[in-house]
C-alpha cells in the first residue's frame, strides 16, 4: 500500500444548528473551525443543513401525499373515455 495516499481519518463533530443536535463520529472532513466536546477534548465541527433530529421523515413532520387522488385524476385526464 502507498504511504500519504489517503486522507487523515480523525474524530469530526458533525451539528445541526438549526436543532441544537451534534454527534461525534470518524471522519476524513476538515474544517476550520472547532468544538469543545463533553469529554473535555477539541474537535473540528462541520455544521450540516439536515440531520436524523431535523429531516422530516425521522421527525414525523412529514406531510402526507394523496397517491390515490393522483391515480384518478390522470385517469380523467388521459384515461379511457
Amino acid at each position: 500500500m502507498r504511504k500519504n495516499l489517503h486522507p487523515a481519518y480523525r474524530p469530526v463533530v458533525f451539528r445541526d444548528p438549526s436543532v441544537g443536535f451534534a454527534f461525534l463520529t470518524r471522519s476524513t472532513r476538515t474544517s476550520g473551525a472547532t468544538i469543545e466536546w463533553e469529554d473535555g477534548r477539541t474537535y473540528p465541527v462541520v455544521d450540516v443543513d439536515v440531520s436524523s433530529a431535523s429531516h422530516p421523515f425521522y421527525t414525523g413532520r412529514g406531510r402526507v401525499i394523496d397517491s390515490a387522488g393522483r391515480v384518478e385524476r390522470f385517469n380523467q385526464r388521459y384515461g379511457k373515455k
